[in-house]
């Protein structure tokens, strides 16, 4: 039998539903059998019938309950709620916990290949702001920074050094054996899931790689980081210099490496739009999610493009 895949619904307040329900209609049924939303039932249901959508859904207490038909599998996740759109932050935030911590569980089960969280807004999980990616690592006892943040697409992917935090504590937070760690578990999955030694471009942190001055991160951190690496066998090139990269140059590798978020996120996103995934490496199981947010200010306008979390179910399908 094949294994199941784990869905989690995530922020009540997004185009989550929307995007579930249009993803739905697309999927095989094969893969409709395999999948198991983790959610509040009546939420769902409440949110189909505002956005006047039809889907048939039947309520599950886990994976291994005897349901196999085409329907969409609910595990209930308690929640209180007037109105399907407008549910308070300290509820939301608790409904999402709740349903992470329990999508953690399951995802560890030998019969699941993997988890996919749609949008969650990062203030429902912490008042440090962090992501899902650092909230799941943490749940799987991954040494401190060293999940990767990976977002893929076939043909580019790029990847932050840093993940979550501000522009100004990016410096403090990067490291030679950081940026080693996060390229060398990048290239070990690429070659176990693509059978392909991945090329990497790496960039500099500061404005025309400051000059390469003697006194710059790209002159003592990041060049002893390639210098290291090539002599293990990495396939790597840099620093380059952020501004003009992304003209044309990202042809030329697999993976480009950036020092922060949005270094390469805001690129990428201009160049794929939402043709892509959000995969996140050294977990105890497969962990993606659409390359998108909550998207409030569409909600219940049937604007929402569901190809990211195609992409991801897709994706994980194939494992």
């Amino acid at each position: 039998m094949k294994k199941k895949i784990i869905l989690v619904l995530g922020d009540p307040n997004s185009v989550n539903s929307e995007i579930i329900f249009k993803s739905w209609n697309k999927l095989s049924k094969s893969t409709k059998k395999r999948i198991y939303l983790i959610a509040n039932y009546n939420l769902v249901l409440e949110q189909f019938k505002k956005l006047n959508y039809s889907i048939a859904c039947t309520l599950v207490k886990n994976i291994y309950d005897k349901q196999t038909s085409n329907k969409l599998k609910i595990i209930n996740i308690n929640l209180s709620f007037k109105k399907p759109f407008s549910i308070s932050k300290n509820i939301s935030s608790k409904f999402v916990k709740n349903s992470l911590h329990l999508a953690h569980k399951i995802a560890l089960d030998k019969n699941v290949i993997g988890l996919i969280n749609c949008a969650i807004n990062k203030s429902l999980l912490s008042k440090r702001n962090i992501g899902v990616t650092e909230f799941l690592a943490k749940k799987c006892k991954v040494q401190k920074n060293s999940e990767v943040m990976l977002i893929y697409n076939k043909s580019l992917s790029v990847t932050p050094i840093t993940t979550h935090i501000s522009i100004k504590k990016v410096s403090s937070k990067i490291s030679k054996s950081l940026i080693i760690d996060k390229i060398k578990k990048i290239r070990l999955w690429f070659k176990k899931n693509f059978k392909v030694e991945p090329k990497f471009g790496i960039l500099g942190l500061n404005p025309h790689n400051f000059e390469m001055r003697e006194n710059s991160e790209e002159v003592n951190i990041i060049k002893p980081a390639i210098s290291k690496l090539k002599k293990s066998g990495v396939r790597i090139e840099g620093p380059l210099v952020s501004d003009t990269v992304f003209i044309n140059d990202y042809k030329n590798y697999n993976i480009i490496v950036g020092m922060f978020h949005d270094q390469v996120l805001a690129p990428f996103k201009t160049l794929y739009k939402f043709n892509a995934i959000n995969v996140t490496l050294g977990l105890k199981y497969l962990r993606v999610s659409p390359d998108h947010g909550t998207a409030v200010n569409i909600i219940g306008k049937n604007k929402a493009n569901p190809l990211s979390l195609i992409k991801c179910i897709n994706f994980v399908s194939k494992f």
